[in-house]
């Protein structure tokens, strides 16, 4: 299990950005990065910078899953026929605890891999406790017994800064089906992602 154990808003403040369009993310009062040298003029950033900026970012989207499962599933995208940013951002909203996340089963990305973690989600009525699991075209996923009463879970169908987007269909309140594999353009990112620079990053 990748564990983030820096607090969760350290992404956006440098970065200088909403990454998970919250309403309590620090960048919200302050768009300048941390510490005392938050507010010096930043230089030009090269080529490289703006590559591994951007592979951070969407890595840090995703709950900061390791460098090692971020890379492999890269390498997947890379093999596979198409546009290699295109299938890297649908192999990663494939993930279980993606999709857990997009269903508003969960408040964060964090939230959604422990409740998957802790064995609260049933794909096609059968428990699954692995959040890197690939959800396939069809797949339906319902909250277990105890997590209907929870509050993470009751929590997150309040939220309003987020919708379900159309590739997770809802049967409800307590069950979706993951209706195709989405393209960049149907991710309802908060912020702008660019993963041809992260193929970039990666092809050097």
């Amino acid at each position: 299990m990748s564990k983030r154990n820096s607090a969760k808003h350290k992404l956006d403040r440098r970065m200088g950005e909403n990454i998970w369009g919250r309403p309590n993310s620090p960048v919200n009062r302050r768009s300048y990065g941390p510490g005392q040298h938050g507010q010096r003029r930043k230089g030009k950033m090269s080529d490289f910078g703006l590559q591994l900026r951007a592979k951070q970012k969407l890595k840090g989207y995703y709950g900061d899953v390791t460098e090692k499962q971020f890379k492999r599933t890269y390498q997947e995208a890379a093999s596979m026929k198409g546009d290699t940013g295109q299938n890297l951002i649908g192999l990663l909203e494939q993930r279980l605890d993606m999709v857990v996340y997009r269903a508003k089963f969960a408040p964060t990305v964090w939230s959604a891999r422990q409740i998957v973690n802790h064995g609260h989600i049933r794909v096609n009525g059968v428990k699954c406790n692995i959040a890197s699991r690939r959800v396939k075209v069809g797949d339906v996923l319902s909250l277990g017994d105890k997590a209907k009463e929870m509050a993470l879970v009751i929590e997150a169908q309040s939220l309003p800064e987020r919708d379900v987007p159309e590739y997770v269909a809802a049967d409800g309140t307590e069950s979706v089906t993951f209706t195709r594999v989405p393209t960049l353009d149907e991710v309802p990112y908060p912020v702008t992602m660019e993963p041809n620079l992260v193929v970039e990053f990666y092809s050097r």
